[in-house]
């Protein structure tokens, strides 16, 4: 095989670039796939019964947990705290917090039975006897899996015995719990299965796995008052993943210098006709403006709510003088917020593919020019208002519990209550029905035609590979069943939330960038499949194994330490050969000219080129920090992986969509309309990126190490609680947050608003009518 017709030159693309990729993906989906089938055989168990050796009274039953993680979903407490470090950060670990009540209960037993007094009066031999007998009495596993009891003493019966009364303090007050719903959970029985599921939790993250000398959950939390520390294996696959970045670095910088052609690179002198010429659109091209203006409506309302969310964290019981949380509770504004990202982003990649889709169809064609084509495009559009007003609402009433009693109902049109995930099945299932009426209609562009040439067809083929996967990779989440075991959740929520958005879409990301350089006529299209078959390589070499990272600690096995770390340093790889073809990529967008010196769609690449350093500052730099399996151990769940997801979500795939949003919008707008709007993209790309890294450097960032260094030094489940985010510390960290917030607001989403805005209203006018 003769390399240099794979990596570059003037020959005709070698196939194995096609192979290479196909080879790729199908061994890294296999062992992915069979990480998923052997999960429910490790999973921790959930016992029929829990029963108190003292009395042989039953305490819990199977039934009673499961029925806890439904009422876990049902008032959205996912969206609350958080549970084996997966969730939102304004309440408490739920699991942590139970696991450390039982160590202090257990703490005060034993010291009443041995020394008769309380444990704070015990000297620091007699503390560290009594820790040790906790630690051992905790480890030790009494479930029988012939009988499917667990058996507990009557110290620990106590502890789950007393739950509900701690949880039903919790979700009260609103000043307390970070600002749900006042009175939340009143039903003694809901609250007696909701403890008996948090207690479930603590046992899994303690209780040592048949055979093995650490827990179900590799001995997650960290809690040195129970007994719960770091497991060499997490150490020796930090170290070992720090290797394999270095090594990986080296080698595709190496590859990338020895063939440059991998990359960008084109020998193109000048602009090759371009297809995407403002002013110039078709009637369902101009339909796809109202497709940005909502992305673009969901954006602003994102960031509101972001604001909202982030004042609750500093102060749950008034929003200034305004009691927030009787209308919109924390917990729904933080699911709405996490919606409005995914639809929001979702809409403006819909839209941005359509419109190339159909400016790839030959000049003057009957379909492209077709009032069904444009007719369909608005049917699109009316299927994706009624999935995103379906999916708010659902969520709405869901979190309201207005569907009790039901439990069919709230489960498939309210709220499911998974983090990401909230709306009900029935919204996710006409989303991805939606999603692949899309597809079916990218496909139904790009057929065949007798006046398409040759590299179109080339090109159409690898966008339609890339879209297909994005609907296809959606389907997983309708997989979680009303029983499904958390550790089972855990691996079909993370197909979607790292497998989809780090791997499939990142893939349909760089697609759909190459298709804009060659419709632009800025590079030739063997340099567009060189370099989407060259990153997409990289992407699943590291990005589908790489989903291992997130289950280090849900209920898997050592084996996710090797695969998580490794493959997500390798993931590292491909976003910092961005930063080596940076200049490449700039020096193509130069071409893109009006036959002068004046770039065309200038602040199109901009949003392009701030895509690519949060790609390798949040996706990269950020999330390899937090991926070693050591550093996850202390930091998962406090506020360096807010500064992870805030960094790569919002500065990879939210300034791509931005990206497209220009494009589509500064096509469908004449000269003269662009002149007056050009302004305002101006302010939102030069405050989107400023309020982005103010909000990471100055709160986000910091605040994470403070908390990571009160997890070491007094455990998680402290970090995690108003003991540590109450503190003059932590809430002035959270204060200084306001000036990255109120710039991204009020110069970055606010603008970006207005522009859509007026962009859409300037489709109506005239002048822009003629254009068509």
């Amino acid at each position: 095989m003769d390399t240099s017709q794979i990596i570059g030159g003037d020959e005709k693309l070698s196939p194995w670039w096609r192979r290479i990729l196909i080879l790729t993906v199908v061994i890294a989906s296999a062992a992915l796939v069979y990480i998923t089938a052997h999960t429910p055989e490790i999973s921790p168990p959930i016992p029929e019964k829990v029963i108190n050796v003292a009395d042989n009274s039953v305490i819990a039953t199977k039934e009673d947990i499961q029925d806890g993680q439904n009422i876990f979903q049902r008032y959205g407490l996912m969206d609350n705290g958080s549970l084996w470090g997966h969730g939102a950060y304004i309440g408490p670990d739920f699991g942590a917090a139970a696991l450390h009540r039982e160590a202090i209960i257990l703490h005060e037993e034993y010291a009443q039975s041995e020394y008769k007094v309380a444990y704070k009066a015990l000297d620091e031999g007699q503390r560290a006897a009594v820790n040790a007998e906790v630690a051992t009495l905790l480890k030790k596993n009494e479930y029988n899996p012939q009988s499917g009891e667990l058996h507990l003493t009557a110290a620990e019966a106590e502890a789950w015995k007393t739950s509900p009364d701690y949880w039903e303090d919790y979700v009260k007050d609103p000043s307390k719990d970070g600002g749900l719903k006042p009175n939340l959970i009143t039903d003694k029985t809901e609250l007696r299965k909701l403890a008996a599921y948090f207690d479930w939790a603590a046992w899994a993250s303690i209780a040592q796995r048949p055979g093995q000398t650490h827990s179900y959950t590799n001995n997650f939390p960290y809690d040195p008052d129970a007994g719960n520390t770091p497991m060499p294996g997490a150490v020796l696959w930090s170290v070992l993943s720090a290797l394999t970045l270095l090594g990986g670095i080296g080698g595709a910088i190496a590859v990338r210098d020895r063939y440059p052609g991998a990359g960008w690179v084109s020998n193109m002198q000048k602009q090759l006709p371009s297809r995407l010429v403002p002013g110039q659109a078709t009637p369902a091209q101009r339909a796809l403006g109202k497709y940005m203006l909502v992305a673009v409506t969901l954006f602003f309302l994102q960031t509101l709510m972001g604001g909202a969310i982030a004042h609750y964290r500093i102060d749950s019981a008034s929003f200034y003088g305004i009691e927030l949380y009787k209308i919109f509770p924390s917990n729904l504004l933080r699911a709405w917020h996490l919606q409005c990202a995914v639809f929001w982003v979702a809409t403006a990649y819909v839209a941005g593919s359509l419109y190339m889709a159909i400016g790839l169809r030959p000049k003057g064609d009957e379909l492209a020019n077709s009032n069904l084509l444009k007719w369909m495009v608005n049917g699109l559009f009316a299927a994706f208002v009624v999935v995103v007003a379906g999916s708010f609402l659902g969520i709405w009433t869901g979190f309201l519990d207005l569907f009790k009693g039901s439990s069919d109902l709230w489960e498939w049109f309210g709220a499911t209550g998974w983090e990401w995930l909230e709306q009900g099945k029935f919204w996710h299932f006409l989303l991805a029905v939606g999603l692949f009426g899309w597809f079916g209609m990218l496909f139904w562009l790009g057929r065949s035609s007798k006046n398409e040439n040759k590299d179109d067809r080339a090109l159409i083929r690898v966008f339609w590979l890339a879209t297909l996967a994005v609907p296809l990779f959606y389907v997983p989440v309708l997989f979680i069943g009303h029983k499904t075991n958390y550790s089972m959740v855990e691996i079909w929520r993370f197909w979607l939330i790292h497998l989809w958005v780090e791997a499939y879409l990142e893939f349909f990301a760089t697609t759909l960038v190459g298709v804009m350089f060659y419709m632009l006529g800025i590079v030739r299209v063997k340099t567009v499949l060189r370099t989407v078959y060259f990153d997409g390589i990289l992407f699943f070499m590291g990005g589908v194994l790489g989903t291992c990272h997130h289950w280090y600690f849900t209920g898997q096995n050592q084996m996710m330490f090797a695969f998580g770390s490794l493959f997500s340093a390798m993931e590292v790889v491909p976003l910092t050969l961005m930063c080596a073809e940076a200049w490449d990529f700039f020096s193509a967008t130069k071409r893109d000219t009006d036959g002068g010196y004046s770039v065309v769609h200038k602040y199109a690449f901009y949003f392009l080129v701030a895509c690519g350093f949060w790609n390798f500052v949040g996706a990269g730099m950020c999330g390899f920090f937090i991926n070693m399996p050591i550093m996850s151990y202390y930091e998962v769940g406090t506020m360096l992986t807010a500064n992870h997801g805030h960094a790569a979500f919002m500065g990879v795939f939210g300034m791509l969509a931005l990206a497209m949003v220009v494009l589509v919008l500064q096509n469908l707008s004449s000269k003269e309309e662009w002149v007056k709007l050009e302004k305002w993209i101006k302010v939102s790309l030069i405050g989107t990126n400023i309020g982005l890294a103010l909000m990471c450097v100055t709160s986000l960032f910091p605040g994470g190490m403070f908390q990571l260094w009160d997890v070491m030094t007094n455990g998680y489940w402290h970090a995690r609680s108003a003991a540590y985010t109450k503190t003059e510390l932590a809430l002035g960290i959270e204060w200084v947050r306001m000036f990255g917030d109120m710039i991204f607001i009020l110069f970055g989403s606010l603008p970006a608003f207005i522009f859509a805005l007026k962009a859409w209203v300037g489709l109506f006018s005239k002048k822009s009518k003629e254009i068509a």
